[in-house]
């Protein structure tokens, strides 16, 4: 099965994705991992990434297709995959149809997470990194049990860049203008399922697992 979430930052598209590759046996491919992993490396993609995200902008289309190219010709991506965070523009869900015109596959859904705007502040601006293990907390919904420190390491808990609320708001505001776009895109080939956001990440694995007919 070959799928795309969509939803706005701090949707819970990484957990469901997680979830979503265990039950159906196909990787999940983040290319936010992907790029803050190279963000961390320093290369040279991640130089250039970095400035991009940390002003809550788009990385360049040519830097996130070459990921995507290489990665879904991967050996553990022949029976599926499920995409995170991409595609993010109608442009790269152009680019993306051609990679798959050329592997002769086809999308087999695309799953809608929908959360109101408010709500994706009330969680990313409480959310905490681990700097060590990447362990993720929510000082509201999911807190260390020692503030600032990580439950599994003992690691520093920090803020990432893009999570203060002024970047979120502009994360907001370029997905509104460049994403939500690709719902009435896929729309149109009859691709969307919606699912609600908001509760618990059981219940909406539940409901995404129910859209997709299993």
């Amino acid at each position: 099965m070959r799928l795309i979430l969509l939803g706005p930052p701090g949707a819970g598209k990484g957990t469901q994705a997680q979830k979503l590759s265990q039950n159906y046996q196909i990787p999940q491919i983040s290319t936010g991992d992907i790029l803050r992993q190279a963000v961390k490396d320093g290369t040279d993609t991640g130089k250039k990434a970095k400035a991009y995200m940390d002003r809550g902008d788009l990385v360049p289309d040519d830097v996130i297709l070459g990921i995507i190219n290489d990665r879904i010709r991967a050996e553990d991506c022949q029976n599926g995959y499920i995409f995170d965070g991409f595609p993010r523009t109608v442009a790269q869900a152009e680019g993306l149809d051609v990679l798959l015109q050329q592997l002769n596959t086809l999308l087999d859904a695309v799953v809608y997470i929908d959360v109101p705007d408010d709500e994706v502040v009330a969680r990313l601006s409480g959310r905490r990194t681990c700097k060590d293990c990447g362990a993720l907390y929510h000082i509201c919904y999911n807190p260390p049990a020692t503030a600032g420190v990580c439950d599994a390491c003992g690691g520093e808990l920090f803020q990432r860049d893009d999570d203060n609320e002024t970047t979120i708001r502009q994360r907001l505001s370029v997905y509104h203008d460049q994403t939500s776009p690709l719902i009435h895109y896929y729309a149109q080939r009859n691709l969307v399922k919606t699912i609600a956001g908001a509760g618990a990440p059981e219940e909406i694995f539940s409901a995404a697992c129910h859209a997709l007919g299993g």
